[in-house]
């Protein structure tokens, strides 16, 4: 009898684990894709890779807790299967279990929330003297990104990018720094989201909202409008591109010596549009009706 269980705890161990393989199989998963438990890659913040830790350390609490929870139950089906029509004993107060099925959830979920307050303040601090200040202003159906010497001070003279239905705006910021961006809208709500950030905020009238960011890889990410906001807020893109420090005083100094967007950041060794996403076929404005 006792072998016959055993048996059939491997057979069932060994039917759990073909279908876990047979499931990344057919998901199409590469290893590295199965372990980092549908968290989207490619985080290029600091603030990213602590939300990356952060839930790579919540997903294996909760597998834990699963494997555990699973393996009970399947050993209590296994143990206490009906073996004829008498009735098992019945045990109506269990203390020891009772203070630990109370206590040790209560334990699981301090630790998650401790971890996730710390996370939580890491993503939203602001140092208080970031290096690049640039000043988000959203409206139907684009953006425009000013670039600030102090807390709302513009840059003298003024360095800005403005997009319009034909061009999409870039916004440079250097890698290694501490950026703050700060939001406004003209209008109605938005969204300022860049998918590589891993992070969004929404941009509402009447507000300002903000977020600090060091950005740690070169390169051209899209950003999109993540609110919906109109006839048009599916084609309200832009592009953040990220460039070396040297490479970012190169493309300030050549717009405050007058130059437009793409030639400054020709002038910087860049792409001079959008390399990422492009304007779509449409005017963009508003139609009345006599």
């Amino acid at each position: 009898m006792v072998e016959s269980r055993g048996l059939g705890l491997r057979r069932l161990a060994g039917m759990v684990g073909g279908g876990v393989a047979l499931a990344s199989l057919l998901g199409g998963c590469t290893v590295d894709d199965a372990f980092s438990f549908g968290w989207p890659k490619g985080g290029i913040t600091e603030q990213s890779k602590r939300m990356y830790d952060m839930w790579i350390g919540s997903t294996i609490a909760a597998l834990v807790i699963g494997v555990l929870v699973w393996a009970l139950i399947f050993w209590c089906i296994v143990r206490y299967r009906k073996k004829g029509d008498a009735l098992p004993p019945q045990t109506r107060y269990n203390m020891p279990m009772e203070a630990l099925y109370s206590i040790l959830p209560f334990l699981i979920v301090a630790v998650l929330f401790y971890y996730t307050a710390i996370t939580e303040t890491f993503v939203n601090k602001h140092s208080g003297n970031p290096d690049v200040r640039v000043e988000v202003t959203a409206f139907k159906w684009n953006w425009k990104f000013s670039y600030l010497e102090g807390a709302e001070k513009p840059m003298a003279p003024e360095v800005s990018t403005v997009g319009s239905s034909d061009y999409i705006p870039v916004v440079v910021v250097p890698v290694g720094k501490k950026i703050l961006f700060t939001e406004k809208s003209t209008d109605v709500i938005h969204s300022f989201w860049v998918p590589e950030l891993l992070f969004k905020r929404d941009v509402i009238p009447g507000a300002v909202n903000s977020f600090e960011v060091t950005i740690n890889k070169t390169g051209a990410y899209v950003g999109r409008c993540a609110e919906l906001c109109g006839t048009y807020h599916s084609m309200m893109n832009f592009e953040l591109r990220a460039v070396t420090p040297e490479q970012y005083d190169k493309f300030i100094a050549a717009k405050k010596a007058g130059k437009s967007t793409p030639d400054a950041l020709e002038a910087a060794g860049e792409a001079r549009l959008a390399t990422t996403t492009q304007p779509f076929d449409t005017s963009r404005v508003s139609r009345t009706t006599s």
